[in-house]
């Protein structure tokens, strides 16, 4: 494990109320409230009677995916008690911070020949519940100077924190965001996991070239990338080789199958280990200094039966790498290649929705079929729809209603999706809320604080 120098410093976001008056980090509020199940989606008349008879017989009923209507703030603390590391994969596409408050002001007509009348419509709580872009703060709190980032920021806090504990040790979380609220978000996201949980900044390219007046384009959003331990799960992908590349590197072509290839090397660094030699058609060579061969002379010795290895004039060995047996080129952090769906059966209408090959490649690379993945910020489904379809199991949250109904809608038009349940916290967390979300409060302060880190 990587300890840090204790003369390394890191920088902590502090808001007012992080601390209390005892110097400790206040634990986030945790209300831990019943799920009422309000329908069970595609289960045939067999499979509702096996669940009745196990759980009749006191055994655990089979896994049924779920989708929760409920705010976060209450469903990740009602998750905890049965999920708290088991949780193998996380996607989060939480709200960017916009400043957009969903107003809008309307002229309403005369009325036997009175003034038309201005109507103006504030945005109503479950818009700012579950856009999240007011934040409970006016435009006229705005107005006087009250910050929106400041709450923006005490509420990724609770949210990751809890987020973690759910994820199994090799789980590992990805946080979507843009250049709102990214940079702010950074470090919240290593004081959660520690430093040595980043593994990257992903950065996908949304659209294409647009004006953006006197800047430069927007059109990228990151998503970070962080493991709860370093045995995190990790299942290499590749991009497919462009022909151009094709053409460069697998300029070589075999006599007598017409296979292209290209000579890769057969040494590997030594890291310190003495050197060995290998023997190539009856000659001994030592590789070069730092260096050591990447096979054992019994595989040496396979590779040159198979008509795999080439010496050229210098008499230095390769190895023919082909074409048809190469996946492509392994994945790297910047993502060109996925773009938005613009129509078919992927588009839902749903504003804010990502692409199907977004989240593929996401889940492929950090779950196995049969592990359980989290979206908790479900919108139009995209994050359940992918992992029912790759034989995932999956929890997809949302405050929205038309959230849920769109993310239903999308899973009944997968084939033989499997059945799942649709649950919320009914009446509990509506009370819950109100004193949560209305109770006075002043607004919090941020700023940056160096903090040594603990050798």
């Amino acid at each position: 494990m990587c300890v840090f120098p204790p003369f390394l410093v890191m920088a902590e976001l502090i808001w007012d109320g992080k601390y209390d008056e005892h110097g400790h980090k206040r634990a986030p509020v945790r209300i831990e409230l019943p799920f009422q199940t309000v329908e069970t989606v595609n289960e045939s008349v067999q499979q509702r009677q096996r669940t009745l008879e196990l759980s009749s017989s006191g055994h655990d009923a089979e896994w049924r995916n779920r989708l929760i209507w409920g705010d976060k703030k209450y469903v990740l603390p009602s998750l905890l008690p049965e999920f708290a590391g088991k949780v193998d994969l996380i996607y989060v596409d939480p709200p960017f911070d916009t400043s957009q408050d969903f107003s809008f002001v309307a002229t309403l007509p005369a009325n036997n020949g009175d003034d038309a009348s201005i109507f103006t419509k504030e945005p109503s709580l479950l818009e700012q519940k579950a856009y999240r872009d007011t934040w409970g703060v006016s435009r006229e709190a705005r107005d006087r100077g009250v910050q929106q980032i400041d709450r923006y920021i005490r509420w990724f806090y609770e949210s990751i924190s809890m987020l973690r504990e759910l994820l199994t040790e090799n789980g590992s979380i990805y946080v979507h965001l843009d250049w709102h609220v990214g940079h702010y978000a950074k470090p919240v996201l290593d004081e959660v996991f520690g430093p040595n949980g980043f593994l990257n900044e992903i950065v996908w390219q949304r659209t294409g070239a647009h004006n953006d007046p006197r800047r430069f384009g927007n059109v990228a959003e990151s998503i970070f990338f962080y493991a709860k331990s370093a045995a995190y799960k990790w299942n290499t992908q590749y991009t497919v080789y462009s022909d151009e590349y094709i053409q460069e590197r697998f300029r070589s072509v075999e006599e007598g199958t017409g296979r292209r290839y290209w000579l890769n090397t057969l040494t590997a660094p030594a890291h310190g280990r003495p050197p060995k030699t290998a023997s190539f058609f009856g000659t001994k060579r030592m590789p070069p200094p730092g260096t050591m061969w990447r096979f054992t002379q019994d595989k040496i010795d396979d590779l040159a039966k198979q008509n795999r290895i080439v010496t050229t004039d210098s008499g230095m060995p390769y190895i023919k790498q082909y074409l048809d047996e190469s996946p492509g080129r392994p994945l790297q952090n910047l993502w060109t290649d996925v773009p938005m769906s613009k129509s078919g059966f992927e588009r839902t209408g749903y504003a804010t929705q990502k692409p199907e090959g977004l989240l593929e490649r996401i889940i492929k690379t950090s779950s196995d079929e049969g592990d359980l993945v989290l979206d908790c910020f479900c919108g139009s489904g995209t994050t359940a729809a992918v992992a029912e379809r790759l034989n995932r199991r999956w929890i997809a949250c949302d405050l929205g209603r038309f959230a849920i109904h769109t993310t239903r809608k999308r899973l009944l038009g997968i084939a033989d999706v499997k059945p799942f349940v649709v649950q919320n916290l009914g009446k509990y967390e509506r009370q819950q809320w109100q004193v949560a979300e209305f109770a006075p409060s002043s607004s919090t302060v941020i700023f940056y604080e160096n903090r040594r880190t603990s050798p």
